[in-house]
């Protein structure tokens, strides 16, 4: 009976714990912190579980570095405003992003104006799921 109870136990606890683990946190960016830049496009990756927006930031020396800044699911991108196909390598648009604590070159994004003057939303705080 105990190693039947331990067994049910056991079980339980590894189905109550798979759902925590589809997901991680969005704690590594500073969401007390909002940049905003224009930046070059180089890449809309429209994938799930996260779409990325891979972008060229000019670092402190004025040379183009790539930076990724982390969207939603593709299925809350639309509801934001985003399509596949909204921006294309080359486009200058400006971005509003939460950066990353440790200072490396990313991002979650929050919002963009696209060429065309467009407003689109990220997965920024208020559009958090």
């Amino acid at each position: 009976m105990n190693c039947r109870i331990a067994g049910l136990a056991a079980i339980a606890a590894a189905a109550l714990a798979m759902p925590a683990s589809a997901h991680h946190s969005f704690s590594m960016f500073d969401q007390t912190k909002t940049v905003t830049l224009k930046v070059t496009v180089e890449e809309l990756e429209w994938v799930n579980p996260h779409v990325w927006l891979r972008v060229m930031i000019p670092d402190a020396a004025g040379m183009p570095r790539l930076w990724a800044l982390e969207m939603g699911p593709p299925a809350g991108q639309l509801r934001r405003g985003w399509r596949a196909d909204s921006v294309k390598r080359g486009d200058v648009i400006t971005v509003n992003y939460h950066p990353l604590k440790d200072g490396s070159r990313g991002g979650q994004l929050v919002s963009a104006i696209l060429p065309d003057g467009k407003s689109v939303g990220g997965a920024g705080a208020a559009f958090q799921e």
